[in-house]
């Protein structure tokens, strides 16, 4: 063999082995940035829920203070389909790699901005006003972030393990989800006076390193060779939402059904912690403690959840988890409202545990139905039009809830519905599990 031959075969070689390599770093980028950004959109829904009421709406009575707290955190959720059709259209057009940078700087700077900004008391009605427009600039890069981490992973990953990978973005979640609760838990523990006036700044304020860490882990992360083909040979749409709603629609509607299971995740992460803490006198470390414990079982259980439906599908995997969710969700508050702390675990470890069925599989299960040229566009603006339902959930659950011990079954029975409707929207998917990367969502195209 020539030295010419083999430092040919060395380079195939290395090539070969940096190729196969991609999907798990593909994986741990998202995971990491997902982890990172996620972190800063959770912390305010656990502010939203115990201290923005006396800190930024203390000019009314606590109970409307609290529900203009929990719109505030809605409102986070309106931005995000505007994010969506603007972070899609340029996740299509010039990349995911470019968009998932843009989204870390502008999630990071938006939440050291609310650890900064003076309360009510200092500068009176422009505190909640200024804090409502830094809620919709996160809510600007929620839009981009998930969505365009899914794809990032779809599109490094072989066709037999797309669902493995491409979980591992909403892993990244649940473990921001667990680093913020984390982060909330001393300081929730600080006398009253101390952390109304500067406790509850720490997690925000702690943004700063989130974002230097993320945008570290993401910025040698490479192009998707997917997307760098259709680029190569200028397939890219000139304007990838009017090819998206023209060819696709039926499947944007889909996604934004099947996004109704979302609300799980708000229901449990806002209102039940106010909902238990105020009205049965639940210690505020112990619900947050439980949350920590639902994220952890989700943390370990999704990737199972996606190896499942890697052999046997999308669709039995994410469907099964929806209705199980939608029938857990009365014994979760039973356990809840009981007051036992033992219980509180069980119910959080239990629901979480099937939620994170549906939760592991969404990322390829949605992004599967479109072709790469619409790809991003198609999952973001499907799921954020859909989980504009989640950002209002613990809202419209403060005003269906009634009174009594048993005050919580309007709000489970509303969950419960919107679940149903998921595991409907569900059924009427193609299954993908077996198509080829190349030719996923081409029947519709």
């Amino acid at each position: 063999m020539t030295l010419t031959s083999t430092a040919s075969l060395h380079a195939s070689s290395s090539a070969e082995a940096t190729q196969n390599k991609l999907p798990k770093r593909a994986a741990l980028v998202s995971f990491v940035g997902s982890m990172l950004e996620y972190y800063d959109f959770f912390i305010y829904g656990t502010a939203a829920a115990l201290i923005f009421p006396k800190v930024f709406f203390a000019n009314v009575d606590p109970a409307t203070g609290t529900l203009l707290a929990l719109l505030s955190f809605g409102i986070g959720y309106i931005a995000r389909p505007v994010g969506a059709v603007i972070l899609g259209h340029f996740g299509d057009r010039i990349g995911r790699k470019t968009v998932l940078l843009f989204t870390l700087v502008l999630m990071g700077c938006s939440t050291l901005a609310i650890g900064l900004l003076p309360d009510a008391k200092a500068i009176g009605n422009a505190a909640p006003v200024i804090l409502t427009l830094l809620r919709l600039l996160q809510g600007l890069s929620a839009a981009g972030e998930q969505s365009g981490a899914n794809s990032l992973t779809l599109e490094h990953s072989a066709n037999s393990n797309r669902a493995f990978f491409t979980s591992w973005t909403l892993s990244g979640t649940q473990a921001g989800a667990i680093l913020a609760t984390l982060v909330f838990i001393p300081v929730s523990s600080l006398p009253e006076d101390q952390l109304l006036s500067w406790g509850w700044r720490i997690p925000f304020l702690l943004s700063a390193l989130v974002l230097l860490v993320a945008y570290l882990v993401r910025r040698t992360m490479p192009e998707t060779p997917v997307f760098a083909d259709i680029k190569n040979k200028d397939q890219v749409a000139r304007f990838p939402v009017v090819a998206l709603l023209r060819d696709y629609w039926p499947d944007v509607l889909r996604v934004i059904a099947c996004a109704l299971i979302a609300t799980v995740s708000t229901l449990t992460a806002v209102f039940a912690l106010g909902y238990a803490t105020s009205k049965f006198g639940v210690a505020r470390p112990t619900m947050l403690w439980a949350g920590v414990l639902g994220n952890v079982t989700a943390l370990i259980a999704q990737p199972l959840w996606a190896l499942l439906a890697d052999k046997i599908g999308r669709k039995p995997v994410f469907i099964g988890g929806v209705l199980g969710c939608a029938v857990l969700l009365f014994p979760y508050f039973m356990l809840v409202t009981s007051g036992s702390t033992t219980a509180i675990f069980a119910a959080a470890a239990m629901l979480y545990l099937i939620y994170s069925a549906p939760n592991a599989i969404w990322p390829s299960f949605y992004a599967e139905m479109f072709e790469a040229r619409v790809r991003y566009s198609g999952t973001a603006i499907g799921t954020q039009l859909g989980f504009l339902a989640a950002g209002f959930t613990p809202l419209i659950s403060a005003s269906l809830v009634g009174e009594g011990p048993n005050g919580w079954i309007p709000v489970a029975i509303f969950v419960a519905g919107c679940c149903v409707a998921s595991a409907l929207a569900a059924s009427t998917a193609r299954e993908t599990h077996k198509v080829d990367i190349a030719d996923l969502g081409k029947r519709r195209a």
